[in-house]
């Protein structure tokens, strides 16, 4: 036997192979030669052979001097190659002063450094300190941060009023208003001051001696282009945030009446839903009066309207004193959808100043109106009998539904569902357009004798609906005869014996008449055979031109109905079609 030994040639480092796998093959001296394999697998096991890394070794932040308790001021983080413990860090102050520690907090797992206590700009400007980070093996690595703690303006700017005069009278120009000081106890550019007033005002800020200011108007002011003035003096520092502190003066002007009203919209639009009850609230138009005392009281008022068959007095009427709009009467959709009308307003002035608006009211449709079937009438006559040949196909067209709704919008919109029937199943009704179609193949065992009773419904809320009843006749040909209907068949069913014997009797009269007129005919045909027996019949090779045969409602059928019938020259028998019934066109 042979022992081989494997021998390690160099050293192994898991950080770039954490395992290693050979295949150990023995070969014999034989010919052919033998040989024999074994798989070995080498786990490399770790050391702590790898310190912790600081992504940066050297961070560097602001923290304002206002940030709150427990704000987070940085995340350092260290990296260690190796696995197990060996890889496990552990974040701590490293050799740091007594107020680094009283200031921050450091988390040992995560490597957030927080806030401990509120930070002073004017007691300490920055802080410096080390973050040592260990592994579970003895190594450590280190990194510096460098916090810079950063000033905030927390002074706003103080205004001292020294004279104010509130009341002006106009055409005064460049008289003084106020005189104020301004200050704002911060340093540097936390104390710099900017002053100053709204803009398109007719004031003028003037600055006089050292933060005083005095403030005077511009030009004449003028009543009638405005009764008073609202201003506000913005004192502003430039720190950073900016603050800043808003004192408001307000300045009154002589009033005559030269400003007639004005209303808010020239232009008004009301809704009102119809069926409204009597003295309903409407609406309202709004005006106001630039002037002051009775001369801005407003009086509303109806004018004449430009239609003259148009009945305002009986629709509308209005409040004179906050111009609130009123139904008078109850309004329908369907007679009057919408109406105009002007409103005045009038001061109380002296001379009175007036000005108008026009409104326009829109009466809107309430479901207030059924659905009214056109087709099949409901008249209380006859009902309208439909026929279906039993050869239809799934989705025959068996007749359309027609109906109509007075309302509009979705109080219009029309649905159809198939409320009865005789044979569930056997019919159905598209619920868009009203069609009644087959909704399988017909069979023997099919009924001859179908009622079906549709439900015509808006879409409305609450939803109105109506119902029409139709009646559906399966024949076998369109030459079969009418059948009763379905109404008729209780009275047929009592019918006596006597009535039997007179059908038996009219059938036996018909069946004789019928075989003596055949004998005639074939006793015509034999006479015309010997006539022309060397003449011989034929039929053309082409097709016979088809033709549409329009039957009126004479014979058996209801209603009118086309048929094409054509003879073939290759065909023995002719060939019927039956086509869609013809309906009117509403």
């Amino acid at each position: 036997r042979k022992y081989p030994e494997l021998v390690l040639d160099k050293a192994l480092d898991r950080e770039e192979q954490p395992e290693l796998r050979l295949i150990v093959t023995a070969m014999d001296g034989g010919s052919p030669p033998r040989t024999g394999t074994s798989q070995i697998l080498i786990l490399i096991l770790d050391i702590n052979d790898n310190a912790p890394e600081f992504a940066q070794r050297l961070y560097e932040v602001q923290v304002p001097e206002n940030s709150p308790i427990g704000s987070l001021v940085i995340t350092v983080s260290a990296r260690d190659l190796d696995a197990g413990t060996h890889g496990e860090l552990s974040y701590s102050f490293f050799q740091s002063s007594n107020q680094v520690i009283q200031a921050f907090e450091i988390n040992t797992v995560t490597g957030e450094i927080r806030l401990k206590k509120v930070l002073d700009f004017e007691d300490i400007q920055s802080y410096r300190m080390e973050i040592e980070a260990s592994d579970g093996g003895g190594l450590s690595g280190k990194c510096t941060i460098a916090i810079e703690v950063m000033d905030v303006n927390d002074n706003a700017p103080e205004l001292t009023m020294s004279l104010l005069i509130s009341d002006i009278p106009e055409n005064s120009p460049e008289t003084v208003v106020a005189i104020f000081r301004i200050s704002d106890p911060d340093s540097g550019d936390n104390g710099k001051m900017i002053c100053s007033i709204q803009d398109h005002l007719p004031f003028l800020l003037i600055p006089t001696v050292e933060n005083f200011y005095t403030l005077v108007t511009e030009e004449s002011l003028n009543r009638e282009t405005r009764a008073q003035y609202n201003i506000t003096i913005t004192v502003t520092d430039f720190g950073t945030p900016r603050l800043k502190t808003e004192h408001s003066i307000t300045v009154l002007i002589s009033d005559v009446n030269d400003n007639a009203p004005a209303f808010t919209q020239t232009f008004y639009t009301l809704f009102v839903r119809e069926n409204n009850s009597p003295a309903l609230h409407i609406g309202s138009v709004s005006a106001t009066d630039r002037d002051a005392g009775t001369n801005a009281q407003v009086t509303y008022s109806l004018l004449p309207p430009q239609d003259p068959h148009l009945p305002l007095a009986s629709l509308v009427s209005i409040n004179a004193d906050n111009g609130h709009l009123f139904a008078l009467r109850s309004l329908d959709y369907e007679a009057l959808q919408a109406f105009e009308f002007r409103v005045g307003a009038t001061d109380r002035g002296s001379p009175a100043l007036s000005s108008e608006a026009l409104v326009r009211l829109v009466v809107v449709d309430d479901n207030d109106n059924s659905p009214f079937v056109l087709y099949p009438l409901q008249n209380g006559s006859a009902p309208c009998t439909e026929l279906v040949p039993r050869a239809a196909e799934a989705g025959y067209l068996v007749t359309k539904v027609v109906a109509v709704d007075g309302d509009s919008g979705q109080n219009a919109w029309l649905s159809y569902q198939l409320l009865k029937a005789t044979e569930p199943g056997l019919f159905g009704v598209w619920a868009h357009n009203g069609e009644v179609r087959t909704a399988r193949l017909l069979s023997e065992r099919d009924a001859a004798k179908h009622r079906l009773v549709v439900l015509v419904k808006d879409n409305g809320e609450p939803p109105l609906s109506a119902t029409v009843t139709l009646h559906v006749l399966l024949v076998d040909g369109f030459s079969q005869p009418y059948l009763p209907l379905p109404e008729a068949a209780p009275a047929q069913a009592q019918a006596d014996s006597l009535t039997v014997y007179l059908v038996i009797a009219l059938a036996s009269v018909s069946s004789l008449f019928l075989l003596s007129v055949l004998l005639f005919v074939a006793v015509r045909l034999c006479r015309r055979n010997r006539a022309a027996s060397a003449g011989r019949c034929s039929v053309p090779g082409d097709h016979f031109p088809g033709h549409l045969l329009d039957v009126n409602g004479t014979g058996t059928l209801s209603q009118n109905y086309q048929y094409e019938f054509y003879l073939a020259g290759s065909s023995e028998t002719s060939q019927f079609k039956f086509l869609k019934p013809i309906f009117p066109n509403f």
